[in-house]
């Protein structure tokens, strides 16, 4: 939650590697999770008035039958290969990190922003919960659709992807406001978790035995921990450097997805 990355990036590997989980287990358990670390996140953003609603609707379109199109195809690949492109999306993600603006640029182009459309010249506008008005242009909808499709579809498949690919469409692609865009992108991440998650959870239903077992024994520890780890997260974000966490977190993703890729190819 201090980074703003999805839940199951962290969990999915660690059910993966460490617990020597099933792909397919390891990936619906992670993004049951993230569902309920995500949704304590999304409350905070909701009571600050930060959310882009319509923007948010607009993706929602793709990304949830996007989602539930990775969670098929999930179901229908081989372990081996599964395990593949986890590590290959873990070493994307990080590089994401790793590639990511310096806070100074970022407040410059919000700051460009707010020249450009402040005082309600933009096409969008959001009221915060201070009575400040944030003004923007929503720009290349079908483009971001496309891209966020794509990460939902991954994040239906390996568990991680769309939050990266919203940031990407957002910030350096559409120019929204940076607080705007992480909030939005939060909502989109927690509606579309929701629906990739719902789509592992009744194959594991429908398959019963062992699977099952395992997913429900696994979130009777996980949630909690998650719902606990949403309201500290954001304690955690406020006392240390956003580049320098994201910095950690992309030299971390690059040693798992290598883990990750070593256990399927050896």
């Amino acid at each position: 939650m201090a980074s703003g990355v999805e839940g199951a990036t962290f969990f999915t590997p660690l059910f993966l590697l460490v617990l020597g989980l099933p792909p397919e287990v390891a990936i619906g358990t992670g993004l049951i999770t993230e569902v309920f670390g995500f949704a304590s996140g999304l409350f905070a953003y909701v009571r600050r008035r930060l959310i882009d609603y319509s923007l948010a609707r607009t993706l929602l379109i793709i990304t949830v039958p996007m989602a539930v199109l990775g969670t098929i195809v999930a179901g229908s690949v081989e372990p081996t290969v599964l395990k593949v492109i986890l590590g290959m999306g873990l070493i994307a993600v990080a590089f994401s990190f790793l590639r990511s603006p310096e806070p100074a640029l970022v407040r410059r182009a919000d700051c460009a922003i707010e020249e450009k459309y402040g005082g309600g010249k933009g096409e969008s506008c959001v009221v915060t919960a201070e009575g400040k008005r944030i003004s923007y242009r929503v720009c290349n909808k079908a483009e971001g659709m496309l891209i966020s499709g794509t990460g939902a579809l991954f994040m239906g498949m390996i568990s991680t992807g769309l939050g990266e690919m919203n940031g990407y469409f957002l910030l350096q692609r559409c120019k929204v406001p940076s607080r705007v865009a992480v909030a939005t992108s939060v909502l989109v991440v927690a509606v579309t978790a929701l629906a990739a998650a719902t789509g592992h959870l009744l194959r594991f239903v429908e398959e019963g035995g062992d699977s099952l077992t395992t997913v429900l024994s696994l979130c009777v520890f996980t949630v909690p921990g998650v719902v606990l780890g949403g309201q500290l997260g954001a304690i955690v974000s406020s006392r240390i450097s956003q580049h320098m966490l994201e910095r950690s977190l992309g030299i971390l993703f690059v040693l798992i997805g290598g883990l990750t890729l070593a256990e399927a190819i050896l």
